[in-house]
């Protein structure tokens, strides 16, 4: 179980470290507290500028509302550090 949080913990650090990544999980939480996530993912697979890969990762992630609401909640509590 000490693994999985580990992991999780490095999944978010990772996630604050890189800026483009945070702020696009940081939108995506918000869009899934406020419903429109699912217009924004519907956007996302129409999106030609985008390999299939990127988009896959995009929605894979943006599957996860408990993975979405985390990253939000670490880097509201760990923004003072970094």
């Amino acid at each position: 179980m000490v693994d999985l949080w580990l992991h999780d913990i490095e999944s978010l650090e990772a996630v604050a470290q890189d800026e483009r990544t945070k702020l696009l999980c940081l939108r995506m939480a918000a869009m899934s507290k406020n419903g429109t996530l699912e217009p924004f993912i519907a956007g996302l697979h129409r999106d030609d500028e985008l390999d299939e890969g990127t988009k896959g990762t995009i929605a894979e992630i943006a599957s996860d509302e408990h993975f979405l609401l985390a990253v939000e909640d670490y880097v509201r509590r760990t923004n003072v550090v970094h």
